[in-house]
């Protein structure tokens, strides 16, 4: 439990850190110098959804998805930034409609592969280290409440898995073929280079899709394991969708024992009571 509260923490202020980038006026220098944005950091959808999925392992030991869908339908505020296509299908879960035929219906049918199971799930991960087996059924059951598209649960395993501590050999063998799976093989080869180089070849999340999210995001945790302000300062710095990037990373690094600055915590908006 201890270890999935780490993650959760360093998903938050991950979330919470990039997400004042968005702000106009925010310095990617000042905070490479070690002053970042002043508090307080209000969290996304990325923590909320997290929250939730934490109290359903808290509570229960395991993913029930229909409990799941309910639990992130009643919590939606859209204001948090939820995307537009997240919103539709919370909506109607939280309307009645049943969560497969919510989120299956999402992009003409084919179902969500955005970032969003991934942006979430690192918790997860960090609660199954042990098991990798139950992880990875655990984290498609995850997933599926909102993204049905395979690349969509790609994305949501990978990053389960490497916050898990699974290294890149072990992930790729997990994955199911798909472009998920292709970016983190290019990602596990990538040779050193600067993170806008990193950026360029990985994707940063602009497009919002796991496809160009969870391969970056592994790229930087797995270069900056043992250091959690550099690897938040990497995403703000590739831009992109940084609350997501810096999410995905801070819960894996703070799940492998990376140390968040304790001023960082305390400036991350508290989380909910349930």
């Amino acid at each position: 439990m201890s270890l999935m509260q780490k993650s959760l923490d360093g998903l938050s202020v991950g979330d919470a850190l990039g997400a004042q980038f968005f702000v106009p006026g925010r310095s990617l220098p000042e905070l490479q110098a070690g002053r970042p944005p002043a508090a307080p950091w209000p969290w996304t959808d990325d923590t909320e959804m997290a929250c939730t999925l934490v109290a359903e392992l808290r509570d229960h030991g395991e993913i029930d998805r229909d409990r799941l869908a309910r639990g992130f339908a009643d919590r939606c505020e859209p204001y948090r930034g939820y995307g537009p296509g997240a919103v539709v299908i919370l909506h109607a879960i939280r309307d009645g409609v049943p969560w497969r035929e919510a989120a299956g219906a999402a992009f003409q049918g084919q179902g969500s592969c955005g970032n969003g199971a991934a942006m979430r799930v690192a918790p997860l991960g960090a609660y199954f280290a042990d098991d990798l087996e139950t992880l990875v059924e655990q984290a498609k059951l995850s997933a599926e409440v909102t993204h049905l598209h395979p690349e969509g649960v790609a994305g949501a395993v990978a990053v389960a898995l490497a916050a898990a501590q699974a290294g890149f050999g072990e992930i790729l063998r997990r994955l199911d073929d798909g472009e998920v799976k292709q970016g983190v093989a290019r990602a596990a080869s990538l040779a050193e280079c600067s993170v806008a180089e990193a950026a360029y070849e990985l994707g940063n999340g602009a497009r919002a899709m796991a496809q160009d999210t969870v391969p970056f995001a592994l790229w930087v945790a797995a270069r900056n394991a043992n250091d959690y302000p550099a690897a938040i300062t990497a995403c703000v710095e590739a831009g992109g969708d940084v609350d997501t990037t810096g999410a995905i990373v801070g819960g894996i690094v703070a799940a492998g024992g990376a140390a968040i600055p304790e001023e960082w915590l305390r400036r991350r908006e508290a989380l909910p009571g349930w």
